[in-house]
């Protein structure tokens, strides 16, 4: 199954919707991954699959139940999970910018 979503201009004031690492698209994928796209143009996978299974892996635990992994939302700029977990969009677009796929780390 692959969703997507696609963010929304966010007006707030001081909030720039232009900044490069602002997620703009994503879409999940099988085996806990996810397929993003950055304002400027960066793209590839965040793999989140070695998180999600750690035993360290605190608040992304409950990510391994599926229907609540594939519930990512993209807010200002960040890919975020109802339960409150969330990715860094800076780190993560660097990481994919280099590589083109972003094993997060445990």
């Amino acid at each position: 199954m692959s969703t997507e979503t696609i963010t929304q201009e966010h007006r707030t004031a001081g909030i720039t919707t232009a900044a490069p690492w602002r997620v703009r698209t994503v879409a999940v994928l099988a085996n806990y991954c996810l397929s993003v796209t950055c304002n400027d143009g960066t793209a590839g996978t965040v793999d989140m699959s070695q998180l999600i299974s750690s035993e360290q892996a605190g608040i992304f635990a409950a990510l391994k139940d599926e229907q609540l992994f594939d519930q990512v939302r993209i807010e200002l700029g960040a890919l975020t999970w109802p339960n409150g977990a969330d990715l860094d969009p800076v780190w993560m677009h660097e990481e994919i910018g280099k590589n083109k796929t972003w094993c997060v780390p445990r």
